[in-house]
């Protein structure tokens, strides 16, 4: 599998690169989640980051470049589900 170097912008990885694997497509997920988990034992907070394009730099490139920032909104974890028509909201019991 292949991987390239992606930098976090924001947040807890603010100015890290870190190694991103690639999709079928030779493009990194659009949403990158990193699980933290808690000290006393509780449920681990979800830190979610977001597939954007980098700055174009001095020299001219052909592949795309990308870069993850921070999103910290409300229920950012679980926003970038699919929603189908005939889907039941995620809240709903059966």
């Amino acid at each position: 599998m292949k991987s390239e170097e992606t930098p976090f912008v924001g947040g807890p990885l603010d100015g890290r690169v870190l190694p991103v694997l690639l999709g079928p497509t030779g493009h990194p997920p659009k949403v990158y989640r990193v699980p933290v988990p808690d000290d006393a034992g509780g449920a681990p907070t979800v830190l979610v980051y977001r597939r954007v394009a980098a700055p174009p730099g001095r020299r001219l490139s052909l592949t795309a470049r990308w870069r993850y920032e921070y999103d910290d909104t409300p229920g950012a974890a679980d926003r970038s589900r699919l929603k189908w028509p005939w889907s039941k909201p995620s809240g709903t019991a059966s």
